[in-house]
């Protein structure tokens, strides 16, 4: 069975051109939400990985639909393959249940594995440094030692060009608590040349 999932991010926005694809492209089951793709609760989702059963087809507009970032994409779809079931994204030319498809999302996933290697590394040489200038991190007092620990990495990732909605997603935080980080960190918000464009 092909099963769609459409997602837009604001009430405000329409779901009909998804529907309709979705609709053409032959999905039986369809489920929609309006809801933001950084929200870690999608009921519809949810509801669809649970109905999910082998042989069965997922079916979206376009990967961003789906997931937040490259690391939760690659999740995702694991979790629909080990349900013994596919990915087709329309306008992404891929298709899980192909094997060009499947080697297309073994790539994906090689890349997320790497980029957690280098952050993994990022976070291992920024909380090195810090100890070794003897600091212990610049954070209110009352808070934990991991809380400490963030915000020596969130300085250091964004002294080296990510953006503030990358670190958000990496360390988990909203973005006032990293801006409260940075700034005890002793880190001066837009004095860092930013490597990519940051998305509002």
């Amino acid at each position: 069975m092909k099963i769609g999932y459409a997602r837009v991010s604001t009430k405000d926005q329409n779901l009909a051109l998804q529907r309709d694809a979705l609709e053409q492209e032959g999905c039986e089951m369809l489920f929609e939400e309006k809801i933001s793709g950084r929200s870690a609760r999608r009921p519809a989702l949810t509801e669809m990985l649970d109905k999910l059963r082998k042989g069965d087809v997922v079916v979206i507009w376009k990967l961003d639909r789906l997931g937040r970032s490259l690391r939760d994409l690659v999740t995702l779809v694991q979790d629909i393959q080990d349900k013994g079931a596919g990915l087709k994204s329309l306008h992404d030319s891929i298709d899980t249940t192909t094997p060009q498809g499947k080697l297309t999302f073994h790539l994906f996933a090689a890349l997320a594995e790497f980029e957690r290697d280098i952050i993994s590394e990022r976070t291992r040489a920024g909380l090195a440094s810090a100890r070794a200038r003897g600091r212990n991190g610049g954070r209110p007092k009352g808070l934990s030692k991991k809380a400490k620990d963030k915000a020596i990495i969130a300085a250091s990732l964004y002294k080296e060009g990510k953006t503030v909605k990358e670190i958000c997603e990496h360390l988990g935080f909203s973005r006032s608590t990293l801006y409260r980080y940075l700034r005890h960190e002793g880190v001066k918000i837009g004095s860092y040349t930013r490597t990519k464009t940051e998305a509002s």
